[in-house]
Protein backbone atom coordinates (compact mmCIF):
# COMPACT_ATOMS: atom_id res chain seq x y z
CA UNK A 1 0.00 0.00 0.00
CA UNK A 2 1.35 3.45 -0.84
CA UNK A 3 1.81 5.66 2.03
CA UNK A 4 1.22 8.74 -0.17
CA UNK A 5 -2.00 7.50 -0.96
CA UNK A 6 -3.82 6.18 2.17
CA UNK A 7 -6.97 5.00 1.15
CA UNK A 8 -9.31 7.04 3.83
CA UNK A 9 -9.33 10.98 4.58
CA UNK A 10 -10.46 11.85 7.67
CA UNK A 11 -11.36 15.53 7.75
CA UNK A 12 -11.30 16.86 11.35
CA UNK A 13 -9.00 15.92 13.67
CA UNK A 14 -11.04 16.29 17.21
CA UNK A 15 -11.94 13.27 19.19
CA UNK A 16 -14.34 11.42 16.97
CA UNK A 17 -11.90 11.81 13.84
CA UNK A 18 -8.80 10.20 16.20
CA UNK A 19 -10.56 7.74 16.93
CA UNK A 20 -11.44 7.28 13.27
CA UNK A 21 -8.14 7.23 12.38
CA UNK A 22 -7.07 4.99 15.18
CA UNK A 23 -9.58 2.42 14.44
CA UNK A 24 -9.02 2.13 10.72
CA UNK A 25 -4.96 2.35 11.47
CA UNK A 26 -5.18 -0.98 13.71
CA UNK A 27 -7.14 -2.67 11.21
CA UNK A 28 -4.10 -2.00 9.06
CA UNK A 29 -5.48 0.84 6.76
CA UNK A 30 -3.49 3.83 6.11
CA UNK A 31 -5.68 7.18 6.74
CA UNK A 32 -4.47 10.88 6.56
CA UNK A 33 -5.97 12.97 8.63
CA UNK A 34 -6.55 16.43 8.05
CA UNK A 35 -7.80 19.73 10.23
CA UNK A 36 -8.32 23.19 9.02
CA UNK A 37 -7.30 24.72 12.67
CA UNK A 38 -3.46 25.84 12.05
CA UNK A 39 -3.02 23.97 15.63
CA UNK A 40 -4.26 21.10 17.81
CA UNK A 41 -7.00 22.80 20.09
CA UNK A 42 -6.40 23.14 23.29
CA UNK A 43 -8.53 23.08 26.64
CA UNK A 44 -12.24 21.24 26.95
CA UNK A 45 -14.52 20.82 24.09
CA UNK A 46 -16.81 18.32 25.06
CA UNK A 47 -14.54 16.64 27.62
CA UNK A 48 -17.10 14.26 28.89
CA UNK A 49 -15.98 10.51 28.66
CA UNK A 50 -18.77 7.92 29.52
CA UNK A 51 -18.04 4.17 30.62
CA UNK A 52 -18.93 2.84 27.03
CA UNK A 53 -16.32 5.04 26.05
CA UNK A 54 -14.08 3.99 28.34
CA UNK A 55 -14.47 0.40 27.51
CA UNK A 56 -13.57 1.13 23.66
CA UNK A 57 -10.73 3.23 24.54
CA UNK A 58 -9.53 0.15 26.16
CA UNK A 59 -9.90 -2.65 23.34
CA UNK A 60 -7.84 0.29 20.86
CA UNK A 61 -5.07 -0.41 23.32
CA UNK A 62 -4.98 3.40 24.73
CA UNK A 63 -6.70 2.33 28.33
CA UNK A 64 -4.42 5.72 29.41
CA UNK A 65 -7.15 7.55 28.50
CA UNK A 66 -8.93 6.08 31.81
CA UNK A 67 -5.87 7.23 33.81
CA UNK A 68 -5.31 10.15 32.71
CA UNK A 69 -9.03 11.60 32.61
CA UNK A 70 -9.86 13.06 35.54
CA UNK A 71 -13.32 12.12 37.73
CA UNK A 72 -16.38 14.27 37.90
CA UNK A 73 -16.28 16.44 40.68
CA UNK A 74 -19.23 17.14 42.81
CA UNK A 75 -20.88 20.20 42.48
CA UNK A 76 -21.23 22.90 44.91
CA UNK A 77 -24.44 25.28 44.97
CA UNK A 78 -24.17 28.69 47.20
CA UNK A 79 -26.87 30.40 49.13
CA UNK A 80 -27.52 34.04 46.92
CA UNK A 81 -24.84 36.40 47.15
CA UNK A 82 -22.45 34.31 49.45
CA UNK A 83 -19.64 31.57 49.55
CA UNK A 84 -22.31 30.06 51.75
CA UNK A 85 -22.01 26.34 50.34
CA UNK A 86 -25.88 25.76 50.06
CA UNK A 87 -25.62 22.16 48.90
CA UNK A 88 -23.40 19.51 47.27
CA UNK A 89 -24.88 17.44 44.46
CA UNK A 90 -23.39 15.09 41.81
CA UNK A 91 -23.59 15.77 38.18
CA UNK A 92 -23.69 11.99 37.51
CA UNK A 93 -24.86 9.09 39.52
CA UNK A 94 -21.96 7.08 41.37
CA UNK A 95 -21.39 3.03 40.14
CA UNK A 96 -19.38 0.96 41.99
CA UNK A 97 -17.15 -1.03 39.01
CA UNK A 98 -18.46 -4.67 38.98
CA UNK A 99 -16.72 -7.42 37.13
CA UNK A 100 -18.96 -7.18 34.25
CA UNK A 101 -18.52 -3.40 33.89
CA UNK A 102 -15.32 -2.59 35.04
CA UNK A 103 -15.45 1.27 33.99
CA UNK A 104 -18.55 2.70 35.97
CA UNK A 105 -17.04 6.19 36.15
CA UNK A 106 -17.45 8.75 33.92
CA UNK A 107 -14.19 10.92 33.49
CA UNK A 108 -13.04 14.19 31.71
CA UNK A 109 -10.44 15.23 29.97
CA UNK A 110 -9.15 18.23 27.52
CA UNK A 111 -9.20 16.99 24.05
CA UNK A 112 -5.45 17.35 23.78
CA UNK A 113 -4.32 14.81 25.54
CA UNK A 114 -6.22 12.83 23.20
CA UNK A 115 -4.11 13.66 20.72
CA UNK A 116 -0.59 12.03 21.91
CA UNK A 117 -2.59 8.97 20.42
CA UNK A 118 -3.04 10.15 17.17
CA UNK A 119 -1.63 9.46 14.08
CA UNK A 120 0.23 12.20 12.59
CA UNK A 121 -1.95 15.01 11.89
CA UNK A 122 -1.82 17.83 9.20
CA UNK A 123 -2.86 20.89 10.86
CA UNK A 124 -4.03 24.22 8.64
CA UNK A 125 -5.62 22.05 5.76
CA UNK A 126 -8.86 22.48 4.81
CA UNK A 127 -11.35 20.33 3.27
CA UNK A 128 -12.70 22.46 0.01
CA UNK A 129 -14.84 20.19 -1.57
CA UNK A 130 -15.02 16.37 -2.97
CA UNK A 131 -16.41 14.69 -6.53
CA UNK A 132 -16.96 10.89 -5.66
CA UNK A 133 -17.89 7.75 -8.19
CA UNK A 134 -17.86 4.00 -7.87
CA UNK A 135 -14.08 3.96 -7.67
CA UNK A 136 -13.27 6.44 -5.37
CA UNK A 137 -13.02 10.43 -4.10
CA UNK A 138 -11.29 13.57 -5.28
CA UNK A 139 -10.39 15.90 -3.08
CA UNK A 140 -9.62 19.86 -3.10
CA UNK A 141 -7.74 20.39 -0.11
CA UNK A 142 -6.37 24.01 0.76
CA UNK A 143 -3.06 24.29 3.37
CA UNK A 144 -1.19 27.89 2.96
CA UNK A 145 -3.37 28.92 -0.13
CA UNK A 146 -2.40 26.33 -2.49
CA UNK A 147 -5.05 24.02 -3.84
CA UNK A 148 -4.34 20.33 -3.77
CA UNK A 149 -6.44 17.39 -5.50
CA UNK A 150 -5.99 14.33 -3.79
CA UNK A 151 -7.64 10.78 -4.49
CA UNK A 152 -8.48 8.72 -1.80
CA UNK A 153 -11.35 5.89 -1.41
CA UNK A 154 -13.05 7.06 1.16
CA UNK A 155 -13.66 10.51 3.39
CA UNK A 156 -15.23 10.37 6.99
CA UNK A 157 -16.12 13.84 7.71
CA UNK A 158 -15.77 14.37 11.83
CA UNK A 159 -15.64 18.46 10.75
CA UNK A 160 -19.02 19.06 12.58
CA UNK A 161 -22.40 20.02 12.01
CA UNK A 162 -21.83 23.35 9.89
CA UNK A 163 -19.01 20.88 8.13
CA UNK A 164 -18.15 20.56 4.54
CA UNK A 165 -18.72 17.01 4.58
CA UNK A 166 -22.71 17.44 5.82
CA UNK A 167 -22.91 20.44 4.02
CA UNK A 168 -21.68 19.15 0.10
CA UNK A 169 -23.55 15.67 0.53
CA UNK A 170 -26.92 17.50 0.53
CA UNK A 171 -27.62 15.94 4.65
CA UNK A 172 -30.82 17.82 5.95
CA UNK A 173 -30.49 18.87 9.61
CA UNK A 174 -33.72 17.72 11.39
CA UNK A 175 -34.74 19.19 14.66
CA UNK A 176 -34.79 22.63 16.26
CA UNK A 177 -33.12 25.57 17.17
CA UNK A 178 -33.71 26.55 20.43
CA UNK A 179 -33.12 30.61 20.55
CA UNK A 180 -33.96 31.10 24.25
CA UNK A 181 -31.50 28.37 25.54
CA UNK A 182 -27.73 29.69 25.26
CA UNK A 183 -24.84 30.22 27.24
CA UNK A 184 -21.57 31.06 26.79
CA UNK A 185 -18.34 28.77 27.33
CA UNK A 186 -14.64 28.28 27.38
CA UNK A 187 -11.76 27.61 29.42
CA UNK A 188 -10.04 30.86 31.38
CA UNK A 189 -7.35 30.97 33.49
CA UNK A 190 -8.51 33.01 37.16
CA UNK A 191 -7.69 32.63 40.87
CA UNK A 192 -10.86 33.41 43.10
CA UNK A 193 -10.49 33.72 47.43
CA UNK A 194 -12.04 31.35 49.12
CA UNK A 195 -12.57 28.74 45.55
CA UNK A 196 -11.06 25.08 45.91
CA UNK A 197 -10.18 22.76 43.22
CA UNK A 198 -11.59 19.96 44.30
CA UNK A 199 -15.57 21.24 43.40
CA UNK A 200 -17.61 22.49 40.21
CA UNK A 201 -19.00 25.58 41.71
CA UNK A 202 -22.22 26.37 40.50
CA UNK A 203 -23.73 29.96 41.45
CA UNK A 204 -26.60 32.03 40.79
CA UNK A 205 -29.33 29.58 38.62
CA UNK A 206 -30.06 28.26 35.03
CA UNK A 207 -33.19 30.24 34.11
CA UNK A 208 -31.96 34.13 35.41
CA UNK A 209 -28.10 34.22 35.34
CA UNK A 210 -25.75 31.97 36.51
CA UNK A 211 -22.19 30.69 35.99
CA UNK A 212 -20.50 27.10 36.99
CA UNK A 213 -16.84 26.77 37.39
CA UNK A 214 -15.05 23.09 36.63
CA UNK A 215 -11.45 23.16 37.44
CA UNK A 216 -8.78 22.22 34.95
CA UNK A 217 -5.57 21.49 34.58
CA UNK A 218 -4.66 21.07 30.56
CA UNK A 219 -4.52 25.35 30.73
CA UNK A 220 -2.76 25.65 33.92
CA UNK A 221 -2.77 25.16 37.40
CA UNK A 222 -5.51 27.60 37.87
CA UNK A 223 -7.58 26.72 34.54
CA UNK A 224 -11.09 26.55 34.99
CA UNK A 225 -13.84 25.43 32.25
CA UNK A 226 -16.86 27.87 32.79
CA UNK A 227 -20.84 28.34 31.41
CA UNK A 228 -22.49 31.75 31.95
CA UNK A 229 -26.05 31.18 31.09
CA UNK A 230 -29.34 32.56 31.96
CA UNK A 231 -32.16 34.59 30.32
CA UNK A 232 -30.83 37.83 31.89
CA UNK A 233 -27.71 37.87 29.77
CA UNK A 234 -26.57 38.12 26.10
CA UNK A 235 -24.29 35.24 25.09
CA UNK A 236 -23.55 36.88 21.91
CA UNK A 237 -22.38 40.01 23.14
CA UNK A 238 -20.75 38.09 25.84
CA UNK A 239 -18.55 35.99 23.67
CA UNK A 240 -17.55 38.65 21.87
CA UNK A 241 -15.47 40.79 24.23
CA UNK A 242 -12.94 38.99 26.96
CA UNK A 243 -13.88 41.97 28.99
CA UNK A 244 -17.59 41.29 29.22
CA UNK A 245 -16.11 37.62 30.39
CA UNK A 246 -14.01 39.00 33.18
CA UNK A 247 -17.09 41.24 33.93
CA UNK A 248 -19.66 38.65 33.97
CA UNK A 249 -17.97 36.20 35.71
CA UNK A 250 -17.02 38.61 38.42
CA UNK A 251 -20.23 39.98 39.37
CA UNK A 252 -21.48 36.27 39.75
CA UNK A 253 -18.82 34.93 42.42
CA UNK A 254 -19.08 37.20 45.60
CA UNK A 255 -15.30 36.62 46.15
CA UNK A 256 -12.16 38.59 44.74
CA UNK A 257 -11.28 37.68 41.36
CA UNK A 258 -7.70 37.73 39.56
CA UNK A 259 -8.32 37.01 35.96
CA UNK A 260 -4.44 35.62 33.96
CA UNK A 261 -5.82 34.27 30.75
CA UNK A 262 -9.18 33.82 28.63
CA UNK A 263 -8.24 30.73 26.27
CA UNK A 264 -11.17 30.83 24.13
CA UNK A 265 -14.49 31.28 24.26
CA UNK A 266 -17.66 30.65 22.32
CA UNK A 267 -21.48 31.21 22.34
CA UNK A 268 -23.56 28.01 22.36
CA UNK A 269 -27.21 27.61 22.15
CA UNK A 270 -29.68 24.18 21.91
CA UNK A 271 -29.25 22.92 19.13
CA UNK A 272 -31.77 19.97 19.32
CA UNK A 273 -30.92 18.32 15.59
CA UNK A 274 -29.25 15.11 13.86
CA UNK A 275 -28.71 14.38 9.71
CA UNK A 276 -31.43 11.72 7.70
CA UNK A 277 -28.44 9.52 7.17
CA UNK A 278 -24.61 9.16 7.88
CA UNK A 279 -23.73 8.40 4.49
CA UNK A 280 -24.00 8.65 1.05
CA UNK A 281 -21.71 6.37 -1.56
CA UNK A 282 -17.98 6.87 -0.57
CA UNK A 283 -18.52 9.62 2.14
CA UNK A 284 -19.35 9.13 5.45
CA UNK A 285 -20.46 11.19 8.54
CA UNK A 286 -18.81 10.87 11.81
CA UNK A 287 -20.80 13.33 14.01
CA UNK A 288 -24.43 14.75 12.50
CA UNK A 289 -25.78 15.65 15.58
CA UNK A 290 -25.86 17.79 17.89
CA UNK A 291 -27.55 18.10 21.52
CA UNK A 292 -28.66 20.59 23.41
CA UNK A 293 -26.49 21.99 26.17
CA UNK A 294 -28.18 20.80 29.21
CA UNK A 295 -28.86 17.65 28.37
CA UNK A 296 -25.60 17.04 26.53
CA UNK A 297 -24.87 16.97 30.13
CA UNK A 298 -23.63 20.34 29.64
CA UNK A 299 -21.38 19.53 26.72
CA UNK A 300 -19.87 16.66 28.33
CA UNK A 301 -21.95 14.29 26.04
CA UNK A 302 -20.53 14.24 22.37
CA UNK A 303 -16.97 12.33 23.05
CA UNK A 304 -18.88 9.14 24.13
CA UNK A 305 -21.68 8.79 21.37
CA UNK A 306 -19.83 9.96 18.58
CA UNK A 307 -16.53 7.84 19.61
CA UNK A 308 -18.60 4.52 19.58
CA UNK A 309 -19.58 4.86 16.40
CA UNK A 310 -16.53 5.29 14.67
CA UNK A 311 -15.52 2.02 16.66
CA UNK A 312 -18.84 0.60 14.45
CA UNK A 313 -18.10 2.16 11.32
CA UNK A 314 -13.95 1.23 11.36
CA UNK A 315 -14.18 -2.31 11.43
CA UNK A 316 -16.68 -2.71 8.76
CA UNK A 317 -15.17 -0.04 5.96
CA UNK A 318 -11.88 -1.94 6.78
CA UNK A 319 -13.31 -5.24 5.99
CA UNK A 320 -14.94 -3.71 2.97
CA UNK A 321 -11.78 -1.61 1.88
CA UNK A 322 -9.70 -5.14 2.12
CA UNK A 323 -11.97 -7.35 -0.36
CA UNK A 324 -13.19 -9.43 2.74
CA UNK A 325 -17.24 -7.71 2.79
CA UNK A 326 -19.04 -6.58 0.19
CA UNK A 327 -19.85 -2.53 0.49
CA UNK A 328 -23.25 -3.63 1.48
CA UNK A 329 -21.99 -3.58 4.94
CA UNK A 330 -21.55 -0.19 5.21
CA UNK A 331 -25.01 0.52 4.74
CA UNK A 332 -25.66 -1.30 8.79
CA UNK A 333 -23.90 2.02 9.80
CA UNK A 334 -26.56 4.10 8.94
CA UNK A 335 -29.11 1.29 10.09
CA UNK A 336 -27.52 0.79 13.24
CA UNK A 337 -26.78 4.12 14.44
CA UNK A 338 -30.26 5.81 13.56
CA UNK A 339 -32.36 4.93 15.96
CA UNK A 340 -30.02 5.56 18.81
CA UNK A 341 -29.56 9.13 17.83
CA UNK A 342 -33.46 9.59 17.43
CA UNK A 343 -34.05 8.15 20.76
CA UNK A 344 -30.54 9.67 22.66
CA UNK A 345 -32.06 13.09 21.44
CA UNK A 346 -35.33 12.13 23.38
CA UNK A 347 -33.80 11.37 26.62
CA UNK A 348 -30.86 14.29 26.40
CA UNK A 349 -33.89 16.95 25.64
CA UNK A 350 -36.17 15.80 28.48
CA UNK A 351 -33.13 16.40 30.45
CA UNK A 352 -32.96 20.18 29.01
CA UNK A 353 -36.54 21.02 29.79
CA UNK A 354 -36.16 19.66 33.58
CA UNK A 355 -32.98 21.84 34.01
CA UNK A 356 -35.20 24.56 32.45
CA UNK A 357 -38.19 24.05 34.93
CA UNK A 358 -36.20 23.28 37.63
CA UNK A 359 -33.01 25.70 37.45
CA UNK A 360 -30.41 22.87 38.39
CA UNK A 361 -28.80 21.43 35.70
CA UNK A 362 -27.97 18.22 37.65
CA UNK A 363 -31.90 17.43 37.29
CA UNK A 364 -32.69 14.01 35.49
CA UNK A 365 -29.20 12.36 35.58
CA UNK A 366 -29.57 8.44 35.65
CA UNK A 367 -27.27 5.44 34.71
CA UNK A 368 -28.49 4.95 30.90
CA UNK A 369 -26.41 8.32 30.48
CA UNK A 370 -23.52 5.67 30.90
CA UNK A 371 -24.75 4.47 27.48
CA UNK A 372 -23.99 0.20 28.56
CA UNK A 373 -27.76 -0.04 27.61
CA UNK A 374 -27.21 0.88 24.20
CA UNK A 375 -28.00 -1.85 21.56
CA UNK A 376 -28.39 -2.91 18.01
CA UNK A 377 -30.62 -5.78 18.53
CA UNK A 378 -32.57 -5.01 15.86
CA UNK A 379 -30.00 -4.86 13.20
CA UNK A 380 -29.99 -6.77 9.89
CA UNK A 381 -26.56 -8.31 10.58
CA UNK A 382 -27.39 -9.59 14.39
CA UNK A 383 -28.55 -13.22 15.06
CA UNK A 384 -29.85 -14.92 17.96
CA UNK A 385 -31.06 -18.52 17.56
CA UNK A 386 -32.02 -18.14 21.51
CA UNK A 387 -34.56 -15.48 21.27
CA UNK A 388 -37.74 -15.77 19.08
CA UNK A 389 -38.10 -12.94 16.55
CA UNK A 390 -41.23 -10.59 17.44
CA UNK A 391 -42.95 -8.67 14.80
CA UNK A 392 -43.40 -4.97 15.69
CA UNK A 393 -41.41 -5.26 18.60
CA UNK A 394 -40.29 -1.88 19.55
CA UNK A 395 -36.28 -0.90 18.29
CA UNK A 396 -35.65 0.75 22.64
CA UNK A 397 -31.88 1.04 20.79
CA UNK A 398 -31.11 3.89 24.01
CA UNK A 399 -31.46 1.26 26.32
CA UNK A 400 -31.39 0.74 30.31
CA UNK A 401 -29.07 -1.86 31.16
CA UNK A 402 -30.22 -5.10 32.23
CA UNK A 403 -27.34 -7.21 33.33
CA UNK A 404 -30.43 -10.29 33.67
CA UNK A 405 -30.95 -10.46 30.16
CA UNK A 406 -28.57 -10.52 26.86
CA UNK A 407 -29.41 -10.80 23.15
CA UNK A 408 -27.15 -10.37 19.85
CA UNK A 409 -26.73 -6.75 19.50
CA UNK A 410 -25.94 -5.89 23.23
CA UNK A 411 -22.63 -4.89 24.55
CA UNK A 412 -20.44 -7.76 25.29
CA UNK A 413 -19.55 -7.81 29.08
CA UNK A 414 -16.32 -8.41 30.41
CA UNK A 415 -15.34 -10.76 32.93
CA UNK A 416 -12.01 -11.15 34.82
CA UNK A 417 -9.68 -13.47 36.80
CA UNK A 418 -9.51 -15.95 33.87
CA UNK A 419 -6.99 -18.71 34.02
CA UNK A 420 -5.21 -19.51 30.88
CA UNK A 421 -4.56 -23.38 29.93
CA UNK A 422 -3.07 -25.26 27.31
CA UNK A 423 -0.08 -24.20 24.78
CA UNK A 424 -1.49 -21.34 23.35
CA UNK A 425 0.72 -18.26 24.05
CA UNK A 426 -1.33 -15.37 25.50
CA UNK A 427 -1.64 -12.77 28.50
CA UNK A 428 -4.94 -12.57 28.96
CA UNK A 429 -6.43 -12.68 31.86
CA UNK A 430 -9.96 -10.81 31.07
CA UNK A 431 -12.29 -10.64 28.19
CA UNK A 432 -12.17 -7.93 27.74
CA UNK A 433 -8.41 -8.29 26.69
CA UNK A 434 -9.50 -10.49 23.67
CA UNK A 435 -12.23 -8.23 22.32
CA UNK A 436 -9.77 -5.74 19.81
CA UNK A 437 -11.06 -3.58 17.12
CA UNK A 438 -9.58 -5.66 14.49
CA UNK A 439 -11.26 -9.01 14.77
CA UNK A 440 -14.41 -11.14 15.66
CA UNK A 441 -14.19 -12.89 18.75
CA UNK A 442 -15.90 -16.52 18.69
CA UNK A 443 -16.19 -17.49 22.70
CA UNK A 444 -17.18 -21.11 22.62
CA UNK A 445 -18.90 -21.67 26.71
CA UNK A 446 -18.55 -25.76 27.02
CA UNK A 447 -19.03 -27.67 29.93
CA UNK A 448 -15.18 -29.31 28.84
CA UNK A 449 -13.05 -29.07 26.00
CA UNK A 450 -14.20 -32.18 24.34
CA UNK A 451 -17.77 -30.67 23.81
CA UNK A 452 -16.04 -27.42 22.47
CA UNK A 453 -13.36 -29.23 20.32
CA UNK A 454 -16.01 -30.31 17.14
CA UNK A 455 -17.31 -26.47 17.19
CA UNK A 456 -13.71 -25.59 16.64
CA UNK A 457 -12.73 -27.91 14.45
CA UNK A 458 -15.63 -26.75 12.08
CA UNK A 459 -14.03 -22.85 12.79
CA UNK A 460 -11.02 -23.54 11.05
CA UNK A 461 -11.52 -22.39 7.74
CA UNK A 462 -11.86 -18.96 9.48
CA UNK A 463 -9.73 -16.14 8.80
CA UNK A 464 -7.10 -16.06 11.85
CA UNK A 465 -6.31 -12.51 10.85
CA UNK A 466 -9.78 -11.41 10.87
CA UNK A 467 -11.24 -13.94 13.45
CA UNK A 468 -9.75 -15.41 16.70
CA UNK A 469 -11.32 -18.11 18.88
CA UNK A 470 -11.90 -19.04 22.39
CA UNK A 471 -13.20 -21.97 24.96
CA UNK A 472 -14.52 -20.89 28.15
CA UNK A 473 -14.86 -23.25 30.59
CA UNK A 474 -16.44 -23.31 33.84
CA UNK A 475 -14.11 -23.53 36.89
CA UNK A 476 -14.45 -27.21 37.42
CA UNK A 477 -14.14 -28.56 34.06
CA UNK A 478 -11.62 -30.83 33.11
CA UNK A 479 -8.85 -29.40 30.73
CA UNK A 480 -6.73 -32.41 29.21
CA UNK A 481 -6.56 -32.89 26.24
CA UNK A 482 -6.05 -29.88 24.73
CA UNK A 483 -7.99 -29.43 21.30
CA UNK A 484 -5.17 -28.00 19.50
CA UNK A 485 -2.37 -26.03 20.38
CA UNK A 486 -3.40 -23.05 18.67
CA UNK A 487 -6.77 -23.01 20.34
CA UNK A 488 -6.78 -20.43 23.66
CA UNK A 489 -8.63 -21.97 26.53
CA UNK A 490 -9.66 -19.97 30.22
CA UNK A 491 -11.00 -21.47 32.85
CA UNK A 492 -13.74 -18.93 34.54
CA UNK A 493 -12.19 -19.49 37.94
CA UNK A 494 -14.83 -17.54 39.91
CA UNK A 495 -17.80 -17.41 37.69
CA UNK A 496 -17.70 -13.97 36.50
CA UNK A 497 -17.99 -15.28 32.45
CA UNK A 498 -20.37 -17.31 33.05
CA UNK A 499 -22.63 -15.69 35.17
CA UNK A 500 -22.42 -12.63 32.72
CA UNK A 501 -23.31 -13.82 29.46
CA UNK A 502 -26.12 -15.80 31.53
CA UNK A 503 -24.87 -19.18 31.06
CA UNK A 504 -26.23 -22.82 32.52
CA UNK A 505 -24.76 -24.94 33.82
CA UNK A 506 -24.26 -28.16 31.41
CA UNK A 507 -25.06 -25.74 28.51
CA UNK A 508 -22.93 -24.96 25.32
CA UNK A 509 -23.38 -21.40 23.58
CA UNK A 510 -21.44 -19.75 21.15
CA UNK A 511 -21.05 -16.05 21.61
CA UNK A 512 -19.72 -13.97 18.07
CA UNK A 513 -17.94 -10.80 19.34
CA UNK A 514 -18.08 -7.87 16.96
CA UNK A 515 -15.16 -5.81 16.44
CA UNK A 516 -16.68 -2.81 18.43
CA UNK A 517 -16.92 -5.27 21.16
CA UNK A 518 -20.99 -5.53 20.56
CA UNK A 519 -22.29 -9.20 20.36
CA UNK A 520 -23.01 -10.59 16.87
CA UNK A 521 -24.32 -13.69 17.38
CA UNK A 522 -25.55 -15.97 19.95
CA UNK A 523 -25.71 -19.75 18.50
CA UNK A 524 -25.99 -22.89 19.32
CA UNK A 525 -22.44 -23.85 17.75
CA UNK A 526 -20.68 -23.72 14.24
CA UNK A 527 -23.31 -23.88 11.53
CA UNK A 528 -24.86 -20.78 13.54
CA UNK A 529 -21.60 -19.06 13.52
CA UNK A 530 -21.05 -19.87 9.98
CA UNK A 531 -24.93 -17.95 9.75
CA UNK A 532 -23.57 -15.19 10.65
CA UNK A 533 -20.35 -14.68 9.01
CA UNK A 534 -22.38 -15.20 5.83
CA UNK A 535 -23.97 -11.32 6.46
CA UNK A 536 -20.44 -10.38 6.96
CA UNK A 537 -17.70 -12.06 4.85
CA UNK A 538 -18.04 -12.39 1.21
CA UNK A 539 -16.50 -16.29 1.25
CA UNK A 540 -18.47 -17.41 4.40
Amino acid sequence: MNPVHPPVLVVGAGPVGLVAALTLLQNGISVRIIDKDPNPRNGQRGPGIWPRSLELFNFLNVSEVNDLGKPVPPIRSYEPGTLEPLKNSSMVPYMEPTPAIPFYAPKMMGQQLLDKFSCSVEMGTELRSFVQSDEGVTAVLAKNGILEAFDTKWIIGADGAKGVVRKQLGLTFLGETREDTRLVTGDIRLTGVGLDRVHWHRFGNFNERGLSLRPTDEIGEDGWQFFIYGHELDPTKIAKSEELVFETIASLIPTEITFNKLAWVSDFRANIRMVNKFSEGRVFVAGGIVHSPTGGQVCLYGTTDRTTHQFNLGWKLALVHKGLSDKSLLETYSAERLPVISEMLEMTTSILNKAITSGDVSIGRTPILFMLGINCRFSSIALDEFVAPVEGKPINAYGVLDEGHLEAGDRAPDAPHMLQVGCAESDVTTLFGLYRPWYHTILVFAPSLADATPILGALEICDKSVVRSAVVLPSLASVTPFASPDDLVLVDQEGYAYSAYLMEAGQTKVFVIRPDGVIGAIVHGAEGVKKYFSKIFLDA
